[in-house]
This record gives structure tokens, sequence and C-alpha cells, in this order.
């Protein structure tokens, strides 16, 4: 439409131009320039010297942008734009932390190094504890190879222990001994003391699981008045306590009140000794019952050796005892306890004083081993214990003086395999 008006309105100019001179031509000009559209006169103030060109798309003027301000500069087009400065820069976004799921367990990377932990206990020849020695008196060699001690303290702490008791039908002088030591260790255990009870006959019975009750313990004994069968299979006990044991974590001791007979397991001596060396962090204190009776019985008056230990045991002789004597002091020294032979009932109250103090205050050692194969060999252990300077330790009494010492530690341990 605009480009058909503009071209009549060019032939009436050359109409008035020819017919009436310059005089009208130039009212015909101003005529002409307000009939064109006034758009692209607003678009162009009279007075700027800002040149401008059209877009080839729409075909508005277009301007040239300063880089640095960040849009038209001067006072041309409708916005300034200021330049940013580092104060308005955006605030850094919050640390983003990992939603907590509900009932999802925390996950973490556990590395097992190799680390020997062994329990020493130093005594005089007499029981009493030694008292004030440092990790420089110490010496361990495994199979004969000097280790290095990195971790050392005394240990003073509450007692984790099964007792486990013989009680089968017998002979009464068996259960009363049985009865009269379980019943001295219950007497001798403090409040912070976890402690279960378990007897065995024919096979094991659990009366009652760990517990700081005394009341409980002695609850649990309360429940030994009639025996029932007349074998005691130790071993077949001893294996089941041990194997319960080793899901409890820490250190864990083994009161066994026993005769030492095994009449009828079905384990051999050869695989309750093998089960017994490979425990850990066990240790075993045998307490010996019926002395009185095994000596009487030896007497030729008496002539009653065969029947000591029941029906089951019917023909049982002296070698018997001291076998089963010897098998107990294995299972202590394996395990770096100490067994005991009582020959009186009054002697049961000090042997359980002792036997706390002995868990009570004992030296703990660790180190890393110079073999760290994980083989799954038996590793002999030796600790000594030495003055300072490498020497023989000297101890003196209240007296003045010298007194010998005993050291009482496992006599070795079993390496992890690395299938277990």
């Amino acid at each position: 439409m605009f480009h058909s008006r503009k071209g009549k309105t060019l032939r009436v100019i050359e109409h008035v131009k020819q017919r009436s001179g310059l005089a009208v031509y130039g009212l015909c000009v101003a005529l002409i320039a307000g009939a064109i559209p006034a758009w692209t006169q607003d678009q162009q103030p009279a007075n700027s010297t800002q040149p401008t060109t059209q877009s080839p798309d729409n075909g508005k003027p277009k301007q040239d942008t300063p880089p640095d301000a960040g849009g038209p500069g001067g006072n041309v087009g409708p916005y300034v734009i200021t330049k940013k400065t580092t104060e308005d820069a955006p605030p850094p976004p919050p640390p983003v932390t990992p939603k907590k799921i509900e009932d999802l367990p925390d996950y973490s990377l556990k590395v097992n190094v190799p680390l020997v932990n062994v329990d020493v206990l130093v005594t005089t020849k007499d029981g009493q504890f030694v008292p004030g020695l440092k990790k420089d008196n110490f010496r361990i060699t495994e199979d004969g190879v000097p280790q290095t001690v990195t971790k050392f303290n005394v240990t003073e702490a509450p007692v984790t222990a099964v007792l486990l008791v013989e009680f089968a039908s017998t002979t009464w002088r068996f259960l009363v001994d049985a009865l009269n030591a379980s019943y001295a260790f219950a007497n001798s255990l403090k409040k912070d003391d976890w402690v279960a009870v378990a007897y065995y006959d024919m096979q094991p019975h659990i009366l009652t699981d760990f517990t700081q009750d005394k009341r409980a313990v002695f609850g649990a004994l309360n429940q030994l008045r009639i025996p029932g069968f007349a074998e005691t299979n130790e071993f077949d006990a001893l294996y089941d306590t041990i194997d319960r044991l080793d899901r409890v974590e820490g250190k864990k001791y083994i009161i066994l009140v026993s005769s030492g007979v095994d009449t009828f397991s079905k384990l051999t001596y050869d695989k309750i000794t093998k089960k017994v060396r490979d425990s850990k962090d066990i240790t075993i204190f045998p307490v010996s019952i019926g002395w009185y009776l095994r000596e009487m019985c030896d007497n030729p008056a008496y002539n009653c050796t065969g029947m000591t230990h029941g029906m089951a045991s019917y023909g049982i002789s002296r070698i018997d005892y001291l076998q089963a004597d010897n098998e107990m002091r294995t299972f202590a020294s394996m395990t770096g306890g100490r067994a005991y032979f009582p020959r009186f009932q009054a002697e049961f109250g000090e042997i359980f004083r002792d036997i706390g103090d002995d868990i009570r205050h004992q030296y703990s050692l660790a180190y890393s081993p110079t073999n760290t194969k994980l083989d799954g060999t038996y590793r002999k252990l030796k600790v000594q214990v030495v003055a300072p300077d490498g020497g023989a330790l000297k101890v003196k009494d209240q007296k003045g003086k010298d007194v010998k010492i005993e050291v009482v530690a496992r006599e070795g341990y079993t390496a992890k395999h690395t299938v277990d």
C-alpha cells in the first residue's frame, strides 16, 4: 500500500512543478513530508550524531554495542547495563550432604592388620602379683625370632568368664566339691563381671547366659541338686564352650571345675587339644575336685579306687587320675592359665581369690609379627621378663630377700588363614 501511494504523489509533484513553478513545489514537498509515516523520524533524533544502520531482519535501526559496558553506550537505547564487579558475584552454593536414608546401615572400609595380643601374668613363687613392670622388661620371641612390642598396658578390667562344672551321677564327694568350688567362685565375683554358668554330664547344659547379677549365678547353681547321667564327657563340653566363646569379642576365661576324667566323649584328646590350641583370647583355669576321696581310696585299707568315679568309669585306677591332672595342666599352659589341685574344701576360697587377682592384674602386650603370612600355621611364643639392661630381673620381698618370679603366658597361637 505504501508503494502505490508514493508513486501517485510523485506524479502530482511533476504536474504542479510544471504549472506553478518553484514556490508551489516547496509547498508540495512540505505536504508530502507530512504524508510519509513518522515512525522513522521518532527513532532518529535531530541532534544525534550516532550513525545508525537498519537491520536486515525487521528494518529497525541497529546500534553498535561497546564490549566493555555490556550494552548501548551513552544515552542511546532504553537501558544502560553496568559492568559487574566481584562484590556482586553470587555466593557459593552450600555443601551438599548425602541424605540419611532410614533403616540403611552405614558402611566403612576395614583393613585387617596382623596384630598378636599376649596377656602375661608375672607373680612371685607364692603367687603374689609383681607390679611396676614396663615395656622394656618384656622380651617376646615367635618361633625363635625376636618381636617388637608396640602396645603395652596393665589390665584391670571386669572379668568375662564361663563357669563350666562337672556334675554327674558319680560319687557324692565329687558333687560336694564341685558345688563348694562353684559357690566360692560366685562369691569372688565383682559387680562389673560377666559370668555364664554351664554344667556337663553326658552333654553340656547351659544354666544361665552371661549376666552381671550374682543372684542369677547363685540361682543357676541351686539347680544342681539331683545328678543325671553318670558319664563325664569333658572333651565334648569343653569343645562346645570354646566354640561358643569364639563368637564373643574380647578376652574370655573358662573356669573348669572338674575331676579331669573323660569317660565317653565323641572327641579324642588330640582333637580337643587342637581346639584349645587354636582358641583365640581364651584362658582356661582348671580346678580339680575329689582329691580327698582319691587319696583315701589309694589306701589299701579302703581299696575303693575302682568305684570313685561312678559306674561309668568302673575300674578306674590311679594312673587315670594322674593322666586327667596332666590334661588339665596342658589346657592351662596352652592358654596362659594355671591349674589348681586343692586338697581341702577350705582352699577353694583362696584359690578363686588368686584366680581373680590373676585375671584382673595382667600385663597386656601386643606386637606385629615379622612373619606376616596368613597360612594358618601354629607359632610358638616365649615371653621373658628381664631387667631394663637385658640382665636378670631381681625382685625382693618385704624383708629384702631375693624371690623367684614366674611368668605365665600362652605357649603359642594359630595364625589366621586367608580363607577364614
